[in-house]
């Protein structure tokens, strides 16, 4: 039994993975290890990739509801609620009653981040200059443009 095992995982092995599965698997692996870089760079602040990710959609757009917030951010309402009770704890954001709606909550972001906001930049900037260390401008560019094809590509399905 064991070798008949063998042998049809040689023949499903031969030739299953192919160029492409190997492309599509390092897109996916390029997301998650500068995930783990920014989660690395941001640990002295106290902050998650989310938190950061929310702080950035905040000082983009402050007063956003905590709904806008999980859909840009992609989260269930329950998860961009506990990431903003944490960055309450932290005195980072607060939340305010929209105007009309008492149901509704806004979020704004406190002084304390506000004074932080230039070091996530600088955060930041290390880990996407490590991430294109000895990739032209030009190669960026040509990435980019590849990737946002895909991207259209695969809304159309």
């Amino acid at each position: 039994m064991m070798d008949e095992t063998a042998i049809i995982s040689s023949k499903l092995r031969d030739g299953f993975i192919n160029e492409t599965d190997e492309f599509a698997f390092l897109l996916e692996e390029v997301p998650r290890v500068m995930r783990k870089a920014f989660e690395v760079s941001i640990a002295r602040f106290g902050l998650s990739r989310t938190q950061w990710r929310t702080l950035a959609y905040l000082i983009k757009v402050e007063g956003m509801t905590q709904t806008e917030l999980a859909n840009c951010l992609e989260l269930e309402r329950a998860t961009i609620g506990l990431t903003i009770d944490h960055l309450e704890k932290l005195e980072f954001v607060e939340r305010r009653h929209a105007e009309g709606d008492r149901r509704v909550w806004r979020i704004f972001l406190l002084p304390k981040a506000i004074d932080i906001i230039p070091q996530l930049r600088k955060e930041a900037n290390a880990v996407y200059e490590t991430m294109f260390k000895g990739i032209s401008n030009a190669d960026v560019a040509m990435m980019r443009s590849a990737m946002e094809k895909m991207t259209n590509n695969l809304r159309d399905i």
